[in-house]
């Protein structure tokens, strides 16, 4: 005869059992979609959320058009470390440029046109990562990247700012410099000429004696990995630039936009006498610079090392390792450049925009 007590004490035991399952059964759900809540792809446009300002023009030469929820695993992407979510761009030594330009680029540019009397603002922190591990010491722009610009969309569609920074191998510090771009007067734009001003470590015109020997590396340069900071201010006329960063003396800058210091030979200074006569760039620049014209931000990495010869141009053409631009042998060897940007802001006020309305220039 069968003990009742016994029954029932199995029929208890099961049904505890079962309702265990049941509850483990309902936490694998929800465990599952923490997991996919927790590794959610973070994109360009969720870390700094104004890529509707832009146009992307990728290291491959291709135009992406606003970057809204994209990526690219060669060429932009975002990473984090221990201060959060960053913005990843990459251009190697070699590939597809972009326009007429001889290096490659990942870079944004600003969809609307402005005018130098219109009240804009750009400012980014950011951190370079890599630059080219060969080239010309010899050549000025050799080792270098431009981390952001003021871009012209007129005339000769020349550049009133461009942002470097410059690391020499084996050297922990590199350079920050910017650069004026002259508005050449007349039609011929080819003796056009940059002047450097250095914000930390050298400028443009420091370079090494032979193809492989570099200068003394900079006491007040900034390291590979280092966090600095610039804002670009545009108001009536005048261009203002800050630059800061932890550790270091803040710099600020003002330049004239609309009327030239460098109308006449007689003021065209020493350090473009040296650097860009003996390549045949003398021109002078027109009396309301640039005036008249529209102008737009750029942002990103813009490689200023290539695999041109030397002997083409002495300040531009660097010589670099480029293996016939195969993209991976140059990222294997160092053979980039890489800038991480951590934050941006874009301000231009609305009804300076020009009436032609959007457009996107290359160079």
């Amino acid at each position: 005869m069968k003990n009742p007590q016994l029954t029932n004490f199995v029929i208890f035991l099961s049904l505890i059992v079962s309702l265990n399952s049941c509850k483990n059964s309902d936490k694998k759900p929800t465990e599952t979609n923490t997991e996919k809540e927790t590794s959610k792809k973070a994109y360009a446009s969720d870390v700094i959320p104004f890529f509707n300002h832009w146009n992307l023009i990728l290291g491959d030469g291709s135009n992406v058009g606003p970057a809204v929820n994209f990526e690219h695993k060669d060429y932009f992407y975002t990473s984090t470390d221990e201060s959060g979510n960053w913005v990843v761009f990459k251009s190697p030594n070699a590939g597809d440029t972009h326009g007429t330009s001889n290096n490659t680029r990942t870079e944004l540019a600003q969809l609307k046109k402005w005018s130098a009397m219109t009240d804009a603002k750009l400012s980014a922190t950011l951190k370079v990562m890599n630059v080219s591990a060969t080239g010309d010491a010899r050549v000025a722009s050799t080792h270098s990247v431009v981390v952001g610009q003021i871009h012209s969309a007129d005339l000769h569609e020349n550049e009133p700012l461009k942002i470097f920074y410059k690391k020499f191998p084996g050297q922990t510090k590199g350079s920050v410099f910017w650069h004026y771009e002259i508005n050449t007067a007349g039609e011929d734009n080819s003796k056009r000429w940059d002047y450097s001003s250095a914000v930390w470590g050298n400028d443009f015109s420091v370079v090494g004696t032979t193809e492989n020997t570099y200068p003394e590396e900079p006491e007040d340069g900034i390291a590979l990995g280092e966090e600095f900071s610039y804002q670009i201010e545009i108001k009536a006329g005048m261009m203002h630039l800050t630059f800061t960063s932890n550790g270091h003396d803040t710099k600020t800058f003002t330049k004239n936009l609309i009327q030239s210091e460098y109308s006449k030979p007689s003021d065209i200074p020493q350090q473009t006498q040296d650097l860009f006569f003996p390549i045949g760039q003398d021109g002078v620049e027109r009396e309301i610079a640039y005036a008249e014209e529209g102008l737009f931000f750029k942002l990103g990495c813009y490689n200023q090392t290539n695999g041109k010869s030397p002997e083409v141009n002495r300040n531009w053409c660097s010589g670099a390792e480029t293996f016939d631009g195969d993209l991976q042998k140059q990222y294997e060897t160092g053979n980039y450049a890489e800038v991480w940007f951590k934050t941006g802001d874009i301000l231009v006020s609305e009804d300076a925009y020009s009436n032609e309305g959007y457009f996107l220039k290359n160079d």
